[in-house]
């Protein structure tokens, strides 16, 4: 019986650990077989991480948090769980092998996952111009155009966000009518470095070592060629949430719900963090933060049930 697992080895994930090791919870971390350290594991320069003045690369910003873990008596399991029990004081956690894990407590922390175009070349551009976070990249496209893809709140968002460095910033929208609140769209048409081109669908990205352009039909079945160097995808994201989606409470949003600004959910001795209780910020700093909140509730909530 484990006093702490951790599903998920992102900031959140990996921060719990080393919170819960400290505590002497000794966490197990299912880490994934092929998605361990989250995101920042195919993210190039972190420059906004604090206490890395020159900026850390992805992987090993995420390879040291693993190392801290560790060093404290952190556990990592590199499989999958595949299926949560989660109800009653023992939460059962069944992995990619087979083999049951029994736990006293849980910190789900799976993250999400950035709604992709579905292009060839989307994948193998990514951090070569490709980007999902204008807060995490806009600074390297300084005095270049860029394109964001995408019509809601969080479009307009990335394009204001982006002319503070971009020369010219593109919304591309597939139709002429956005689902982004007046406010935000009132303040990008009003931006002069943002131009708008709607009724277009982007059918592919040009380039063979970085992002040179992208290929646009519009509806009226004509094509053109967008000459830019970065190009920002913000059509949504999705919690990854599918496997405790019948068990938890979600928020409107999708996300797990916690009580106030705690990792608190629903289920007691279940605890969430990270990108899959936060729909508005998902940065790593800010997934961190919440991973250290949920390995204290955890340990707070064994303390207060130890008899």
């Amino acid at each position: 019986m484990r006093d702490l697992v951790i599903i998920g080895s992102g900031p959140a994930g990996y921060t719990a650990a080393i919170y819960g090791a400290r505590a002497d919870l000794k966490p197990l971390v299912i880490a994934s077989s092929v998605a361990m350290g989250g995101d920042l594991m195919t993210t190039t320069d972190v420059d906004n991480f604090p206490g890395f003045p020159e900026g850390v690369m992805g992987p090993d910003l995420m390879m040291g948090m693993q190392a801290q873990a560790e060093r404290f008596g952190a556990e990592l399991l590199f499989d999958d769980a595949t299926k949560l029990e989660l109800s009653g004081p023992v939460k059962r956690i069944t992995v990619g092998n087979g083999d049951v894990i029994e736990a006293k407590t849980v910190v789900l922390s799976m993250g999400s996952e950035y709604r992709k175009l579905g292009l060839e070349d989307e994948t193998r551009l990514s951090g070569f111009g490709v980007s999902w976070c204008a807060t995490c990249d806009g600074a390297f496209f300084r005095n270049r155009a860029v394109a964001v893809i995408g019509g809601g709140d969080s479009a307009m968002e990335e394009a204001t966000f982006l002319t503070r460095f971009a020369e010219t910033v593109y919304i591309v929208h597939r139709s002429d009518q956005f689902r982004a609140s007046a406010a935000m769209l009132s303040r990008a048409k009003a931006d002069p470095k943002i131009q708008f081109i709607t009724g277009a669908v982007v059918d592919g990205i040009l380039g063979a070592e970085t992002v040179a352009g992208i290929s646009l039909t519009n509806t009226d079945g004509s094509t053109r060629v967008l000459d830019i160097e970065g190009l920002f995808i913000a059509i949504g994201s999705d919690p990854r949430t599918s496997l405790v989606a019948d068990q938890v409470e979600l928020t409107p949003e999708g996300n797990i719900a916690v009580a106030g600004r705690s990792s608190v959910t629903s289920i007691p001795g279940v605890f969430a963090a990270g990108d899959i209780i936060d729909p508005t910020y998902r940065q790593a700093v800010v997934a961190a933060g919440s991973g250290a909140v949920a390995a204290l509730d955890a340990q707070h909530y064994l303390e207060s049930n130890t008899h």
